[in-house]
């Protein structure tokens, strides 16, 4: 998840944050439920080599593909698995989630240049690895960012797209400059440089005007990146519809149960309308 510049957002995706108490015995329950329909209906957990790095990815269900993309310093297993998400796609669609460079299982280099435009790039090359000629793509925070960037370095490779809590990363913004002059710490196992380099996922004003197939966003009601990213997007495509998700915020949007059957929902139509 983003720490996002005015707010008090911690790293920690769908989960409590260390200064919050433990979950309750009811929510374990069902987050192991969750894991455990996910893991049942994965087809497979493998790596591919993207240019040097290792990215780990895991497959279930059947249909047309669609793509997860993670948040920063979360996982496949965080965002989409853990919460149900993979398995109640994979009833309708061939879900793939990777883990993005710098998380989860994947390889986690830590040299200058390693991130950033190559994050979406590890995503193209995977659907190349996977013979996929087109896919629908999900992303939340970070992970939106991502999408964005191969939406528009890509868009031949694109049949969808939803963001989640995320929107539009302008070029030459001051979110753009805030994220470049980012200087922190690894956290947990993820390098300092990939924070820095998100910068690089910014897009211009001209290049979303360019996108031809159809986008959705669904956001919480109480998550700033409303305000900082999703807002000034409606400005310039008020034809890509946006979905609210009431009480949720940057956290803890994805792992709402409206936020889920949101998605399937707009990914059912967006399939419907490419029909």
């Amino acid at each position: 998840m983003l720490r996002e510049p005015g707010c008090n957002l911690t790293v920690v995706s769908g989960v409590c944050n260390s200064g919050q108490k433990l979950m309750n015995s009811t929510w374990k329950c069902v987050a192991a439920i969750a894991v455990f329909a996910a893991i049942a209906l994965t087809a497979g957990a493998d790596d591919f080599d993207s240019a040097g790095v290792r990215i780990h990815y895991d497959v279930a269900g059947q249909g047309q593909p669609v793509v997860l993309v993670h948040g920063l310093y979360s996982s496949a297993r965080m965002n989409w698995e853990m919460p149900g998400t993979m398995a109640l796609l994979a009833g309708n669609y061939q879900v793939i989630a990777l883990d993005n460079r710098g998380h989860g299982e994947s390889d986690k280099p830590t040299k200058d240049g390693s991130y950033g435009v190559k994050m979406a790039e590890d995503v193209v090359r995977l659907m190349d690895h996977l013979h996929i000629a087109k896919a629908h793509l999900v992303g939340y925070s970070m992970g939106g960012m991502i999408v964005m960037k191969v939406l528009t370095t890509h868009p031949e490779r694109v049949s969808s797209a939803v963001l989640g809590g995320m929107g539009w990363l302008k070029t030459g913004s001051f979110l753009q400059r805030f994220w470049e002059n980012m200087h922190g710490r690894d956290v947990g196992k993820t390098p300092a440089i990939c924070l820095s380099e998100m910068g690089q996922l910014a897009v211009s004003e001209a290049e979303v005007k360019a996108v031809h197939v159809p986008v959705a966003m669904i956001v919480g009601d109480r998550d700033p990146c409303r305000r900082m990213y999703v807002e000034p997007l409606e400005g310039i495509r008020p034809d890509w519809p946006v979905y609210v998700i009431a009480g949720a915020g940057h956290l803890n949007c994805i792992v709402q149960p409206s936020f889920k059957a949101q998605l399937k929902a707009a990914l059912d139509q967006q399939v419907h309308t490419g029909l």
